[in-house]
């Protein structure tokens, strides 16, 4: 897992992207696809313009020239909640749990309305992935240690049933070991239940082992793309991202 190129038909294709600030441009015409199956990974330093492709992609800001599609459908200018219903889930940069509100309660909140009635199999199955969420389902989110809380995040997230897990930075600011648990619960979810992955991450190794293929990101630019092994043993990449950041 993680060499091979996946054959399947594009899910997500973001097609000359450009994202605006105001004035100030952070996407500079953005090419990337992700096909059904896939872990894809962006990689690129801080302020490279990653996390606003995320955010473009679910609809804030909205791309200002270009096309995000998903499933075949242009959804550019669709608001963000009606691209969530398409079952794009995001798991966002700075986890953003509800703290007042338990475990359980956060995970009901990534359900929603719709998927109440999956509710208790599709927790059992956070909780078997997780199993420290289990242990402290009726703890308040905000007492969680931060590993806990981006296990939270990407559970409610997986609560919402999506086609596309998109993750920004899961491995932010988390101590070695939780990293590694959590790259392998999303190794896991791929692998066995088929699920689609659009990984951003500044751990370059271990986004690279994980990742299908990968894309790197220079100053709202995509400079280089290839698969994880390819991108792992290149040069260039070698010496701006990996030196010292095997975790």
């Amino acid at each position: 897992m993680g060499d091979e190129v996946m054959t399947g038909q594009p899910l997500l294709q973001v097609n000359g992207v450009e994202t605006y600030y105001g004035n100030i441009r952070a996407l500079a015409g953005i090419d990337v696809q992700v096909k059904k199956g896939e872990i894809v990974s962006l990689i690129g330093a801080n302020g490279a313009g990653k996390s606003t492709l995320m955010m473009t992609i679910c609809g804030s800001p909205q791309a200002r020239t270009g096309s995000v599609v998903f499933e075949g459908r242009d959804i550019t200018r669709m608001p963000t909640h009606e691209i969530a219903r398409l079952r794009i889930a995001q798991s966002p940069e700075g986890r953003r749990i509800f703290p007042r509100m338990t475990v359980l309660e956060n995970l009901q909140m990534g359900a929603g309305l719709d998927k109440l009635k999956y509710f208790a199999e599709d927790v059992e199955k956070i909780f078997t992935l997780f199993p420290r969420l289990k242990e402290r389902h009726a703890q308040r989110g905000g007492t969680l240690s931060g590993g806990e809380q981006q296990m939270l995040s990407i559970g409610r997230a997986l609560m919402a049933r999506p086609k596309l897990l998109l993750l920004d930075e899961p491995s932010l600011g988390l101590a070695p070991l939780i990293v590694k648990g959590i790259f392998e619960a999303i190794r896991k979810l791929n692998e066995q239940e088929g699920l689609t992955v659009f990984l951003v991450e500044q751990n370059a190794f271990a986004a690279l082992r994980l990742s299908h293929r990968a894309y790197v990101m220079v100053n709202g630019k995509v400079t280089m793309s290839g698969s994880g092994k390819e991108l792992l043993a290149n040069p260039e990449v070698r010496a701006a991202y990996l030196e010292g950041g095997r975790h």
